[in-house]
């Protein structure tokens, strides 16, 4: 990748690849804190200027069925003198398809060799891994291909849980709104940190999220799914009962099978031990309990198997890095009261 000092002053170019079924967030999410920017520097300067590339110039279809307008196809955009800044590859359900694409892939390794830096946005990292460019480096995506990224380009160190990595001039984040979290890195990185807290501030967001996407997956759910037989069973037993006795024991003598043997087999099947995985189902009955219910902690931590709330509490911090009452501050579902609408205050984020 290129070197290119810049000054903060002048007018960044941003490419952003576009394919068709990219993730219409990954897109304009990163665009948004970008371009809200010039909200708060200088007036009259635009401290970016963005250009969507595709296969074409024209309507690109997303996969929530709005188009996006391509502003240029890659054939005119490597025809450019102009230097590209950033190159962001978008990410979505087209990533794969994108991937048997020889003319984006070749387009993204034209551009990445002359961008400053490279970013992905959620599955955008596939492509980048694909084209070798995170050969050796730290890198995420999207929670839900973590395994298949992992499989299929082991050369990549990656981290399943951070919500975005920066190694050296190459960024990625993991799913959809992490796009928006990395952009606020992004302006913090080129204009300074007092710009980059009143984006996030104009868009209602944090500076830095708490946590991890793991706090945001449903990843016992997807394991389930995909287990048959009597560990199947046995998972669906777990989930829907986390306040039940749980024990190796116990939950050989459901499966009519000896501990070792029962043991053995649930690891094979799941890649955790039974322990880790009533562990993480009563973790995500917790989250939901704290989401949705107003009941007080110490119930929640009866009803989901932990037996008190220090045992829980410790649970929320070795996974998720936050206690449990700060867990249902920040996500706790509220309805608001019909009568008094919910006031924004002035500096909140």
């Amino acid at each position: 990748m290129a070197d290119c000092n810049e000054n903060r002053q002048a007018t960044r170019h941003v490419v952003v690849v576009l394919y068709p079924d990219a993730h219409i967030l990954d897109v304009v999410g990163p665009v948004e804190i970008l371009a809200g920017a010039s909200l708060f520097v200088g007036q009259g300067h635009a401290p970016y200027r963005i250009t969507l590339v595709a296969n074409h110039r024209g309507p690109v279809s997303t996969t929530s069925g709005l188009t996006l307008q391509a502003d240029k196809g890659f054939s005119d955009a490597q025809g450019d003198k102009e230097v590209i800044d950033t190159l962001i590859v978008s990410g979505g359900h087209g990533a794969q398809s994108a991937l048997e694409d020889s003319d984006l892939r070749d387009y993204v390794a034209w551009a990445a060799a002359r961008a400053r830096r490279v970013v992905s946005i959620c599955t955008g990292a596939m492509i980048l891994a694909e084209l070798g460019l995170l050969d050796g480096r730290r890198a995420t995506t999207h929670w839900w291909w973590c395994p298949v990224m992992s499989h299929k380009y082991p050369k990549v160190r990656l981290e399943p849980d951070a919500l975005y990595v920066r190694d050296g001039e190459v960024w990625t984040s993991a799913g959809v709104t992490s796009g928006m979290d990395l952009s606020l890195a992004l302006l913090e990185d080129d204009l300074g940190y007092d710009i980059a807290i009143q984006v996030a501030r104009y868009n209602v967001m944090y500076m830095m999220r708490p946590g991890g996407q793991s706090q945001f997956s449903t990843q016992l759910l997807a394991q389930q799914a995909k287990v048959e037989g009597v560990i199947g069973d046995i998972l669906s037993y777990i989930i829907e009962s986390v306040g039940a006795n749980l024990t190796v024991t116990a939950l050989a003598a459901r499966a009519c099978m000896s501990e070792r043997s029962f043991a053995r087999k649930f690891k094979a099947a799941t890649q955790l031990t039974p322990a880790q995985y009533v562990e993480a189902a009563r973790l995500q009955a917790a989250r939901v309990a704290l989401e949705q219910k107003d009941e007080h902690i110490d119930a929640i931590a009866e009803n989901s198997g932990f037996g008190n709330s220090e045992r829980m509490r410790r649970a929320f911090q070795r996974h998720l890095a936050v206690s449990p009452s700060d867990y249902r501050e920040r996500f706790q579902r509220r309805q608001p009261s019909p009568s008094q609408p919910p006031v924004l205050q002035k500096g909140a984020v």
